[in-house]
C-alpha cells in the first residue's frame, strides 16, 4: 500500500516538475471576445496595467495566468494577457456555455479586438472551447516565441 503511493507521488512530480520549469502549461479555455466601443484608436481603452489595449490583448483570471503571459492559441495566433474583468473572474461564460465537467472547470480568457467586425469574425471562426497554451512572462520559451504578425498579414492575397 505504501509502495503505491509512493510510485503515485512519483509519477505526479515527473509529470509536474517539467512543466513548471519549462514555465508553460496548457488550460482547457472558454475564450470570449470584445471590442472597443467608440472609434477604433482611441485612447480611452487601458487596460489593468496601464497600457493602451491593442486587437489581441487578453484579460485572463490572475489566480491561473499571470500578467505578461503569452497565450498561444490553436489558429497560431498569440496574445498578451494585460488586463482582468469580473466576467473572467466570475466565469460566467463558462457557467453557462459549459456541457462537461471539463468545459465548466475550464478558465475564461477575454479577446481584445478594435472593431466588432474583427471580434466576431475571429469567434466565427474557432471553437468556444479550446487548449491554449500559456508561456509564464520570465519563461525561457518566452523569449524563443516570433511576435505576432498583424491581422492584415495574416490575410489572403487576391489575384
Amino acid at each position: 500500500m505504501i509502495m503505491k503511493r509512493l510510485i503515485a507521488t512519483i509519477a505526479l512530480a515527473l509529470l509536474v516538475v517539467p512543466a513548471t520549469f519549462a514555465g508553460e502549461q496548457s488550460l482547457l479555455a472558454r475564450v470570449t471576445v470584445y471590442w472597443a466601443s467608440g472609434d477604433a484608436g482611441s485612447n480611452h481603452h487601458q487596460c489593468a496595467i496601464g497600457r493602451r489595449l491593442q486587437t489581441g490583448d487578453c484579460s485572463v483570471d490572475t489566480r491561473h495566468i499571470p500578467y505578461g503571459s503569452r497565450l498561444i492559441f490553436p489558429d497560431g495566433t498569440s496574445s498578451a494577457a494585460v488586463d482582468t474583468g469580473p466576467a473572467v473572474r466570475n466565469r460566467k461564460a463558462v457557467r453557462i456555455s459549459g456541457r462537461t465537467v471539463y468545459e465548466r472547470n475550464a478558465v475564461v480568457i477575454d479577446r481584445f479586438f478594435e472593431t466588432k467586425r474583427e471580434a466576431l469574425s475571429w469567434a466565427s471562426r474557432n471553437p468556444l472551447f479550446m487548449t491554449v497554451r500559456v508561456v509564464q512572462p520570465n519563461s525561457r520559451t518566452l523569449a524563443q516565441l516570433p511576435e505576432q504578425p498583424p491581422l492584415d498579414s495574416l490575410a489572403q492575397p487576391a489575384f
